[in-house]
């Protein structure tokens, strides 16, 4: 079963369970969704209405951690835990885990230096240990690490949930993509016209060539048929070269003195 099934189907069983609890019953299944090892997505459970009743309540924290998992990292948690309760380490390994995916969303080199900062990670075994074992083989991300250059090169991550006002951004970056993708279309079907255009006029050349070449040998083998014929008619005229030359080889009278 691929990732994005397995997902699906996990949102859908804690969709189900948060609809049908009320109150802090719903604390327990964000525990539980939140600390569940191959579920990374939960916008879904956060549309539940019984879940965003909990805004303004006594169990408000709750969909405050649920909001975390969403769309915070772990530096959020770090920031706000005087108001959020004490994460569980199930929930600790998946909130870096989404750090982790959060930091590939723009960048696709991350220097060692800045994941152990951000994961609160002491030193680079420990930081490659974290990268192979609880991200590369949950398959939510893949990609190299570079020891010599100290970084991960991300090849591939799993998306996050959009974060609120993200989904405007995603559609203006979508649109500039699809100018420049139309730009560049007119510009490949103008050279492509351009490339036809200079084949016609090379075809053109080329023919108005092989004519040429078909007319001079015509006009060669008229001369040659003309100088043939010429030579021909002389050595067949009386008195041409064939008669020259019989009288030349005659043998002559010779003339006695008279007496």
């Amino acid at each position: 079963m691929d990732i994005e099934q397995k997902q699906a189907e996990l949102i859908d069983h804690f969709v189900k369970k948060a609809s049908a609890q009320v109150g802090s019953a719903i604390g327990a299944v964000i525990v539980e969704a939140t600390s569940h090892a191959s579920l990374f997505a939960f916008s879904e459970i956060l549309a539940v209405p019984t879940v965003a009743e909990l805004e303004g309540t006594e169990n408000s924290v709750y969909l405050e951690v649920l909001r975390l998992f969403a769309h915070g990292t772990w530096s959020d948690y770090k920031s706000n835990s005087g108001s959020l309760p004490q994460l569980l380490p199930d929930q600790v390994l998946k909130l870096k885990q989404l750090t982790v995916l959060t930091l590939a969303e723009t960048n696709k080199v991350l220097p060692y230096d800045q994941l152990m900062l951000e994961l609160d990670v002491t030193n680079v075994r420990e930081l490659e240990d974290f990268i192979i074992n609880e991200c590369i083989y949950a398959g939510i991300v893949r990609g190299k690490l570079d020891q010599l250059r100290r970084c991960f090169e991300v090849q591939f991550a799993a998306g996050r949930d959009l974060r609120p006002g993200q989904l405007g951004s995603m559609i203006q970056t979508l649109s500039n993509w699809l100018g420049t993708s139309d730009n560049l279309l007119i510009s490949i079907q103008e050279k492509i016209k351009w490339a036809d255009t200079m084949s016609e006029l090379d075809k053109k050349h080329r023919k108005e060539v092989e004519d040429k070449v078909e007319e001079v040998k015509k006009s060669v083998a008229v001369k040659a048929d003309l100088d043939f014929r010429g030579i021909e008619e002389i050595y067949s005229e009386p008195g041409g070269v064939m008669d020259y030359e019989e009288d030349r080889i005659r043998p002559k009278r010779r003339r006695h003195p008279l007496v």
